[in-house]
C-alpha cells in the first residue's frame, strides 16, 4: 500500500524579486489583442514550493521484466500558486529559476506571484487545478496558467514529473505507468493538506472541485484519470512497463475503475499523447464522462491530429466536450510558454523547437488557452453560468461583420481557430 509524506521543500527556488523593467521572460504578459478572459483576476498571487513522496511505489525503471517489481519513495516537486494577502508595500512580482529544454541553461522567468505570501483565506476554500507537463518538460512550462488561475480564485498545482522532466528524463515506460498515479497523488496529498490546521494551505482547497490541465502526456494521464482506461492489447507492447503492470490502467482491469478519483470534475487537454499510438479503443474512450475541453493544433505531428486529439474528442461519446482547433498549429498550440530569452541568446537552437509554433505567436496562443481553460474552469468548478457564453459556439450572427465570432474575442482576432462542441450521448 502507498503512503503519501508532504514535505517543504528545503532549497529556496525563488532567487530575487524583480520590477516590470528587468523583466526577460514574462509569464504573465497579455497582449492588448488578447481575448477578454486572459486577462488577470483580482487576487493578488503567492506560491510556494513543496515535495510530495509516494511511499513504496513500483520502479518501472528498475524492475526487470520476469522478476518481482521493485518499490521505491517516489519524490515529486510541485510548484502551487494560490489567491494571497500581500503586505503594504509589497510588489505583486517574483522570479522563478527554470530548467530549460537545454538542460545546460537555466532561465530566469518573471511572473506576479510572490513567493511564500500570506493565503488569502477569506474567499476560500478555492477549487483545486493540477498541471501536468509533457514528456518532458516541467512545473514551469505552463506557469502562465497557474498564475492566472491562481488570480482568479484557483489553487494550483504544478507537478515536475519524476524520470520525465528536463534534466530527468529516463526510459518512456516510466511516464507511461506513472504519469496517471502522480495525478491522482498530487490530489489526494493537496486533499489532506487542506484538512490540517497547522498546514500553510488548511481550509484553502475546495478538493471535490479538481480540474487537471494535462499538455501531451499529462493529457495521456489526464484522459486515463477521466475514465478512458488503456487498451487491453497495449499494455503488453514492447513500448509498455514490463510485466504487463501498465495493466493497472487498463479497461479490462476489474479494479481500475475504481481507483480513480471522483473528484476531478473537469479536464483541460492539450493535445493528449497516446491515441496515435494505439493507447484506446472506442469502448475505452467511451468510458471517459468527465466534461473535457481539448485543445490541439491540426499539423501536430507528435499526438497526432485526425487520428489523435480529434479522435479522442469523437470517441469520448459519454462526456460532455468541447474541441478548440489552432489551424496551422503543432505539437506546441497553447501550452508551452515562450522561448526563454537566455536559449536565444546563446545562439543554440537546441531546444528552441520545443516551445515555438512554426505558424502561430506563442504569446497569443498562451493568452487564447487562458481565456478558454477560465471559462471552462468557471463553469464547472465554480458554477459560474455567465461563463457559458465564452464557450458558445459561433454563429453569423455573432459579429457585427457578419462571419463567425467567438464571444469574447475582437473582431478579427479569432482568425485561424475553430470551436466545436458535443454533448454526451444519452
Amino acid at each position: 500500500m502507498s503512503r503519501i509524506v508532504i514535505a517543504s521543500l528545503a532549497f529556496p527556488l525563488v532567487i530575487a524579486f524583480t520590477t516590470l523593467s528587468a523583466q526577460n521572460n514574462p509569464i504573465d504578459a497579455v497582449a492588448s489583442d488578447s481575448p477578454e478572459l486572459a486577462s488577470f483576476g483580482e487576487y493578488d498571487i503567492g506560491v510556494k514550493t513543496i515535495e510530495v513522496v509516494d511511499r513504496n511505489r513500483i520502479d518501472i525503471i528498475n524492475t526487470p521484466r520476469g522478476e518481482a517489481s521493485v518499490h521505491y519513495d517516489r519524490k515529486l516537486t510541485v510548484e502551487i500558486w494560490y489567491p494571497a494577502e500581500l503586505n503594504e508595500g509589497q510588489e505583486p512580482r517574483g522570479e522563478y529559476k527554470a530548467i530549460t529544454r537545454n538542460p545546460e541553461i537555466t532561465a530566469t522567468l518573471s511572473g506576479r506571484a510572490v513567493r511564500d505570501a500570506e493565503a488569502q483565506r477569506a474567499d476560500g476554500p478555492y477549487p483545486l487545478i493540477i498541471i501536468s507537463h509533457g514528456y518532458p518538460g516541467n512545473r514551469f512550462l505552463m506557469s502562465h496558467t497557474g498564475e492566472n488561475l491562481a488570480s482568479k480564485g484557483y489553487v494550483v498545482a504544478s507537478i515536475d514529473h519524476k524520470d520525465s522532466t528536463y534534466d530527468d528524463q529516463l526510459a518512456f515506460a516510466s511516464t507511461l505507468y506513472n504519469r496517471p498515479l502522480d495525478q491522482r497523488l498530487v490530489l489526494k496529498a493537496l486533499a489532506s493538506l487542506s484538512t490540517q490546521s497547522d498546514r500553510f494551505f488548511s481550509s484553502m482547497i475546495d478538493a471535490d472541485n479538481t480540474g487537471i490541465v494535462g499538455y501531451s502526456m499529462g493529457g495521456y494521464g489526464l484522459v486515463n484519470n477521466m475514465g478512458g482506461g488503456y487498451s487491453d492489447e497495449v499494455t503488453g507492447s514492447f513500448m509498455a512497463p514490463p510485466n504487463n503492470l501498465l495493466q493497472e490502467h487498463a479497461t479490462g482491469n476489474s479494479a481500475y475503475r475504481g481507483n480513480l478519483d471522483t473528484r476531478i470534475k473537469a479536464g483541460f487537454a492539450v493535445a493528449p499523447w497516446g491515441m496515435n499510438a494505439g493507447f484506446w479503443r472506442p469502448e475505452d474512450l467511451a468510458g471517459v464522462t468527465v466534461p473535457t475541453f481539448y485543445l490541439a493544433g491540426d499539423n501536430d505531428t507528435v499526438a497526432g491530429y485526425e487520428e489523435g486529439t480529434r479522435a479522442i474528442y469523437e470517441g469520448a461519446i459519454n462526456s460532455d466536450r468541447y474541441l478548440l482547433t489552432f489551424e496551422g498549429a503543432g505539437h506546441n498550440a497553447g501550452a508551452p510558454i515562450p522561448v526563454p530569452q537566455e536559449i536565444i541568446d546563446t545562439g543554440d537552437e537546441t531546444g528552441v523547437e520545443h516551445y515555438r509554433d512554426a505558424v502561430w505567436d506563442n504569446l497569443k496562443m498562451n493568452n487564447i488557452m487562458d481565456h478558454f481553460v477560465t471559462a471552462f474552469f468557471n463553469f464547472h468548478l465554480k458554477g459560474d453560468e455567465d461563463s457559458l457564453a465564452y464557450l458558445d459556439i459561433p454563429t453569423q450572427e455573432s459579429s457585427s461583420q457578419g462571419s463567425a465570432q467567438l464571444i469574447g474575442f475582437e473582431d478579427g482576432t479569432d482568425a485561424g481557430l475553430i470551436l466545436e462542441m458535443r454533448t454526451a450521448e444519452e
